[in-house]
Parts: C-alpha cells; sequence; structure tokens
C-alpha cells in the first residue's frame, strides 16, 4: 500500500499481498475465531519482545484491563499512571473501579520517572503505569528498581513501542506485564487487536481464561479435544478474544519489523538534518539509554515560534499535509474534568505546544520535503 501522491497523510500502514493472502488463507481453513494462529502468534511475539508468554486480545486498553484485573487491582487502589498519554491509559484503571493518579512526565522523552511518579503516589497505590510514549523508551530498568523499593508492581504500556529498545534489550524483555496495541496507527498492525506479555505462566493462563469469559477449556481446545468437552466458567470474564484471520495478517507483520522499524528510524534522521535550521522547533529524539522506533514523529514548538500549534495544523493542512496535534492529556479532556490532578507543567507544555508529522514506510523522500519546506515557510514568513 503507498500513499496518496496528493494529500500526505500523517500514516500509512504498510501492507500487502503476503497479509491478504495470510487473510484469505485463515478465512478458507474454516477456522476464523481465535484458533491456532493466534497461538501462534502468540509464541512469534513473545519471543520477538523477549517474554515467556503472550496472550493476544482484542485491543491495547483490553490487554491493560486484563494486566491490572491479575494484580488485583480494584475499588479503594490508586494506579499512578501518566496525564500525557491516549486516554486509554487512564481508562483502564477506571475499568477495574481503581483511581487512575496523574504524574508528569520528563521533559525529554514524555514519559514517567521515579522521580514525578514518587511526589505522586501515596499508602493507596496499587501499581504504577508506565507508558513508552511514541515509541520512545521509558528508563524501565530505573522505574522497576524504584517500584521495587516502594513495593508496588509496573505494568508497561507498550502500545507504539514494538521493535523499541532500551539497556540493549527490547522493550518487554523482563517486564512484569506489557501491554501492546495493533491498530492501524501502530508499526505492527492486525487492523485493531493488542497482547499482553510476562514471564508468569499462572498469571498469562488466567488471562487467557478472562478473555474467554472466564471459560476453563478455550473453544480451540474443545475442537482439538474429538469428544466432548463440557467446559466450566470460573469466573467471571470478558470476550477480549482476536480472530485467526487477525493473528494471520499479524504474523506477516511480525516479519517485517525490523525493516519497519530500520526505514522510520533512517526517515526520522533526515527529518532531524532537515529541521536542524528552523528556530523554534525541537523534534523528538532518542535518549541515551535505547532507541525508538519513532512510531510517532513529534516536533516541540518553542515560545519563540511565529505561529501555535493549532495555527500551524492550520497551515499544514491547507499544504495537503495531514499532522495532529502532539500527545493529549487525558487530565484536559471532558471525559476527566472533576477528576483531581496535582501540577502537571511538563504535561501541558507538550501537549499544547506539540504537534506529530507524516511518517510512514513508504513515504518519499519528496514528500518528507513538502513537510518541511510547509514547517520552514510557517517559521520564516509569519
Amino acid at each position: 500500500m503507498t500513499a496518496d501522491v496528493g494529500r500526505i497523510p500523517v500514516m500509512v500502514p504498510w501492507l500487502g499481498e503476503e497479509e491478504a493472502q495470510a487473510a484469505a488463507d485463515a478465512v478458507r481453513s474454516g477456522w476464523v475465531a481465535q484458533g491456532p494462529r493466534v497461538a501462534e502468534f502468540e509464541r512469534a511475539f513473545a519471543a520477538r519482545v523477549g517474554a515467556g508468554h503472550g496472550v493476544a486480545v482484542s485491543s491495547c486498553t483490553t490487554a491493560l484491563h486484563l494486566a491490572l484485573t491479575v494484580l488485583g487491582v480494584g475499588a479503594g487502589d490508586e494506579v499512578v499512571v501518566p496525564s500525557l498519554s491516549f486516554v486509554a491509559t487512564a481508562n483502564a484503571v477506571r475499568y477495574t473501579g481503581a483511581v487512575p493518579v496523574f504524574a508528569d512526565v520528563d521533559p525529554r522523552t514524555a514519559n514517567l520517572t521515579p522521580q514525578t511518579v514518587d511526589a505522586v503516589r501515596t499508602p493507596r497505590t496499587r501499581a504504577v503505569l508506565l507508558v513508552h510514549q511514541g515509541g520512545v523508551p521509558a528508563d524501565a530498568d530505573g522505574m522497576r528498581a524504584a517500584c521495587a523499593r516502594w513495593g508496588v508492581p509496573l505494568v508497561e504500556d507498550a502500545a507504539c513501542a514494538v521493535g523499541t529498545s532500551a539497556g540493549g534489550r527490547p522493550v518487554g524483555s523482563g517486564a512484569l506485564l506489557a501491554a501492546w496495541s495493533f491498530h492501524p496507527r501502530k508499526l505492527l498492525t492486525t487492523g485493531e487487536g493488542g497482547m499482553v506479555t510476562t514471564d508468569d505462566a499462572q498469571w498469562a493462563a488466567r488471562m487467557r481464561r478472562l478473555r474467554e469469559h472466564g471459560m476453563n477449556v478455550s473453544a480451540a481446545e474443545r475442537h482439538a479435544a474429538g469428544k466432548p468437552v463440557l467446559e466450566a466458567y470460573l469466573e467471571t470474564g470478558f470476550n477480549y478474544r482476536m480472530t485467526d484471520i487477525q493473528a494471520a495478517v499479524g504474523l506477516v507483520q511480525l516479519g517485517k519489523l525490523s525493516e519497519m522499524v530500520a526505514r522510520r528510524r533512517e526517515l526520522a534522521a533526515r527529518y532531524e538534518k532537515l529541521l536542524a535550521d528552523i528556530p523554534g522547533l525541537e523534534p523528538v529524539r532518542d535518549p541515551a539509554y535505547g532507541e525508538g522506533n519513532f512510531q510517532s514523529y513529534w516536533v516541540l514548538l518553542g515560545e519563540d515560534f511565529p505561529v501555535g500549534r493549532d495555527e500551524l495544523l492550520a497551515v499544514l493542512s491547507d499544504a495537503g499535509i495531514s499532522a495532529r496535534r502532539g500527545i493529549m492529556a487525558a487530565h484536559l479532556e471532558p471525559a476527566y474534568a472533576g477528576h483531581p490532578a496535582g501540577p502537571l507543567p511538563v504535561t501541558e507544555l507538550i501537549s499544547g505546544r506539540s504537534l506529530i508529522l507524516p511518517l510512514f514506510h513508504t513515504m518519499t523522500e519528496a514528500q518528507q520535503d513538502r513537510v518541511v519546506d510547509a514547517l520552514r515557510d510557517a517559521a520564516v514568513t509569519r
């Protein structure tokens, strides 16, 4: 799939004939619900991110919900989260009956730090939810060490971070629980879908039950038994399953992941070089301890930039360029009106003065030049 030659989109998933053939093969197999391809995708994905087990689900949001559920998070508990994240991060906490507590982020990485979490944690803190924002790796090692000192479990929201590394290891390696997204805005897509990874076999087994209404034996296992199997429902569960059609596409995408990451990093490096002479723009960069996948390429507008973020989005749109506002701040959304939130100055700065530029695997240098030229014109002529 290639982008339209006219308007430049912010993202185009890299899908082709291989994915179409894999999906068609799943349809022709007669097994289109959760089945053998899901199990294969779980094993392959877990191995790719350095985890012992993968549990495929319907979205990253449901993955987060299951992760918090197996930790026993519930009513009366607090979970520290960044406000600077897609609203699903905080919503997953609310699903359990617990209260999301918003912490500020590091201005360089847009991620939580042990210091920002420590500033808001209380005796009711039951977990910390660390986001690897936009594919920029958070300092998971530092946060894991801090959470160990506090006696608080750490869940990693790696929705955007497949292919990202930190400390020379894939994000997700060594994580207690990590949640992943396969939405089309992500590098690896199955249309919709998600995954939980963990090294804990018991948690993985329970999450597999919970995603399928709490059944003690899956539909695939009943089919494979070749004789009547009477299932039992061990606890109240959910319908969070992935289909074999999605998993078939995911397996093909997983095989292309390294190439996708390399191409996005190449384009990101070119962006940084081209943007270097435009004053008032600060591009996202790798932290010293890791390498991002550049799932999103955002720039932060300085106070001296001639136009504001929203006006710049309109300027780019008029030039045929689709950009997006930067990472949202959940505490500023109507859904969280009245929800307690302390001072979050870095969050509000990044959310209010950042925008996401087009970046996708099939992006051409000519398209990238158009984006940079439009930014340069806005910086000089307004």
